[in-house]
Order: C-alpha cells, then structure tokens, then sequence
C-alpha cells in the first residue's frame, strides 16, 4: 500500500506488464510497462506510460508477463469432468446411446455441485475467467460459481421427453439466478436441441427469454448429418426451426454449428445482434464430424463466432487456448489459405467476439477502461515463447495453459502464482475421484434419452 493513506486508492493495480489494449481481425495493439488499475471490480485506469507508482491498495508487479482478457469458454457441460475419458473412440451415436446417457443417470445434485468444481479449478489455472455452461441441477453449479469467484451463463438443459415440466423448471433457474452474486452469474433458457425438443417447447423458450432478458442456449446443427435429417424428416434444417419458433429473434447462443448451410446464414445475419455460434474443433476431430463451422460466412455476415470446449467426456480438457491453436490450424487448412485467420484474428475471436456470443461485448473480452476486470497474466518467458519475434503468434502457437500464472475475475485474484485461492484441491480431488468411479457404472441399463438426431 503506498505511504499516504489519504487515498484514493485502486483496489488493485497490475505494474510493468505488457497489455493486450487492442485487437482487431488484422492486427493487435500491445502496450509495455503498461499499469492496470482495477477498483469496484471494473477497470479503472489503463496507463501504457505511467509517470509514478500507482495509488493502489495491492500491486503485482508483472514484469515479463503478458497482460491479456481472460478467456472465455462459450459453451461447455462442467459438471461431465467426471466422465473425461470414459468414451474414447466412438461414433457420436454410440457416444451418446451407449455411455454418456447411460452414465448420466448416475449423476446428482451433489455430483454436479462437484464435477463443476474441478471444471472451474482446470478453467481458471487455463485462464477461463467466464464460461456458459448447459447442464442439469444447476443450483449447485451456480453455488459452484457463487463459492469460487469465476464468472458464468448458467442455463438448466431439458428435453421435452420430460414433460412440461423440463421447460418450466429451465424458465424458473433462469429468473432465480440471473444477476446474482454480484452479476457474476447471468442465465439462458436451456433447451437441449431442436431434435429433442418440440416446437412449442422451442417457442415457449423463446418467450421466456424475451420476458426476462437472456438468451436461449442449445445445441442445433451440431454436424452436417444431423442438419440433413432435419431436412429429410421435416423439411427445415435446425437453423430454420429456430427461426421458424422464435429462438432467433429472441437471442440465441447457437452451439456448434458445424451442419449451418449457406442458405441458413441470412437468417443468422438477420439476428447478428443477438445470435452467436460456439466453436470446439477438437471434438469434432474427434468424432469425425466434418465439415467445420462456416467461420469464414459467418463472420462475413456479422455474425460472432466464439471458442468452446464443450464437455471434457468429449473434448477431454476445458483448455481455450487449445480451440484457439486448433481452429488457427483448422481454418487455414479449410481454406487452403496460409494467410487466411491470422494470429490477430484467433485473439479476436477469444476476445471480443467470444464476449458477443454471451451478449456480453465491451464488458469481458477486453482491456478497456469500464470493462469487467477479469484478466489473466500469461509468462511469455519459457523456453518455448523464444525469441519474441511475434507476440500474437506466441499466444496463438506457443503459449501452453501452465504459462498462465494469475487469474483476476471482478478484481479478485482466483490464481496467484499458479496457486488456486478459492478451491481446496486435495479435498475437492478426493471426493470427486471417489464418485467418478460410480458414476461411470452402465450396468443399470438406463438411460436419460436416446440419440437419433
């Protein structure tokens, strides 16, 4: 703290860092012996030529390191760490029908409360700062994200083989948490899919968003042979469905995408300020589900596309930096381009256009005065970073998740030095470790749904 105590004070001020301040599609802004100032969980003063100390009540000096937003996970399942690994190497059917559902049985309250604990441990020490999570028991995530510190859009998933009650108890999780812990914690309604879910139930979703002022998050068009037994089965593909119900207009975090026609991008483009697609390569690879996302269309048509991981059964770690590396590869290799999405490009998209999928622009995602103060500290001076001939491209290609050393969400520190703050590790490690062995039992031979697009 400095000497006079007369104030006023920063609560926290970041020194001697190197910011991220700007990024666009073509190019990124990074200031040196940048100072951060954060007070009332906003920042508060951004100074790249500071001429004294800063006034603040606790200072990290940030020598050497990259101050950058923290990251943004636009669409996963938490709580599914507990099944990381325990369906590998098969089709998505077989995925879905033969191990997931049936090992979700097992899952409860407590389970959740758990699984999304471990999730939110590997997100902040990744430098997750926020994610948007579709899940079910969804209290005991957002208890999960109240007791920890991150940031979250929590939506409560249903199908309609629940009755109506799946959609009422989504609608009531929504308007109970939204805003809640300081705003930490903002909602969507949670329909799973429109191949689960009817129309009336999509259109009663719709609604309900527009009343209370959120977002309706589902999967649609997860791969191209979903989106064409859309077509043959009822002559729509999802993108129309949601159009058709509501869910467009009323604001939508669309996950994954990678089944968009062209003929569905006007009818996105016609929502672009309200509707954003989530991005996960790396399950994608692995199920074989090409083609990819229309990155290229979408953003043509102003419509943001974000980085996600989607659960760790499928994408086996929560790691953003990881889509980011994986999608720069991927688009380049799509186009046949070497010089299409360049490295400013991938930080756009885990910046501001991560943020616009939320709905969120302008308040995550960016180093400016009055945005949210989650940001994270990445060291750049390993072996692997070196030489700095290209900052934007280390961050892109080289930068590995133990590089993040701090982790700041609304002007608190969740990770100094690598240490969590906020989460026990070895106790929350031994429980978790116990049930994930019970959970991953299938010989009840149930199941919470079945999988036939």
């Amino acid at each position: 703290m400095p000497d006079d105590p007369t104030g006023p004070f920063a609560d926290l001020a970041i020194v001697n860092c190197t910011a991220l301040l700007g990024v666009t599609a073509d190019r990124t802004t990074f200031a040196p012996g940048t100072t951060l100032e954060i007070t009332g969980g906003r920042l508060t003063r951004i100074d790249p030529n500071p001429a004294q100390a800063p006034r603040a009540r606790e200072v990290i000096d940030a020598q050497g390191m990259v101050a950058m937003p923290g990251l943004i996970n636009t669409h996963c399942h938490a709580a599914m760490t507990f099944l990381r690994g325990a369906a590998e190497d098969v089709a998505v059917a077989r995925w879905f029908n033969d191990y997931i559902w049936p090992m979700e049985v097992n899952v409860g309250e407590r389970d959740v409360y758990l699984g999304t604990l471990v999730a939110i441990a590997e997100m902040i020490e990744c430098g997750v700062t926020t994610f948007a999570d579709h899940y079910f028991f969804m209290d005991q995530a957002a208890q999960a994200v109240a007791d920890t510190g991150i940031r979250a859009n929590l939506g409560s998933a249903f199908f309609s083989s629940q009755g109506p009650v799946g959609l009422a108890e989504s609608v009531a999780f929504a308007e109970r948490w939204q805003g809640k812990v300081d705003g930490r914690i903002t909602t969507s309604i949670a329909p799973h899919a429109p191949y689960t879910v009817t129309d009336d139930d999509l259109r009663g979703a719709a609604d309900a968003a527009r009343r209370l002022g959120v977002k309706v998050h589902l999967h649609a068009s997860e791969d191209l042979a979903q989106a064409k037994a859309s077509v043959s089965s009822r002559g729509l593909t999802p993108i129309q469905v949601l159009h058709e119900t509501g869910v467009l207009d009323a604001g939508t975090i669309i996950a994954h995408g990678n089944g968009i026609f062209d003929s569905d991008i006007p009818l996105l483009a016609a929502t672009r300020d309200r509707v954003g697609v989530t991005h996960g390569p790396k399950g994608y690879f692995k199920f074989a589900l090409g083609p990819l996302t229309p990155i290229a269309s979408l953003r043509a048509a102003g419509v943001p596309v974000g980085y996600c991981t989607d659960g760790a059964a499928s994408n086996n770690t929560l790691d953003i930096l990881e889509s980011m590396r994986i999608t720069a590869l991927s688009q380049k290799q799509v186009r046949d381009d070497a010089t299409w999405f360049k490295s400013a490009m991938a930080l756009e998209m885990a910046g501001p256009e991560s943020a616009a999928v939320l709905g969120m622009r302008g308040q995550i995602g960016e180093l400016t005065v009055g945005a949210k103060a989650d940001v994270i500290l990445v060291d750049v001076d390993g072996f692997h970073c070196q030489p700095l001939h290209d900052l934007a491209a280390a961050l892109v290609y080289s930068i590995q998740p133990t590089d993040v050393r701090t982790t700041i969400v609304d002007g608190r520190v969740l990770m100094r030095d690598r240490q969590l703050l906020t989460i026990n590790r070895e106790a929350l490690l031994d429980e978790f470790r116990q049930r994930a062995r019970e959970i991953t039992d299938r010989t009840h031979g149930r199941s919470i749904q079945d999988y036939t697009n």
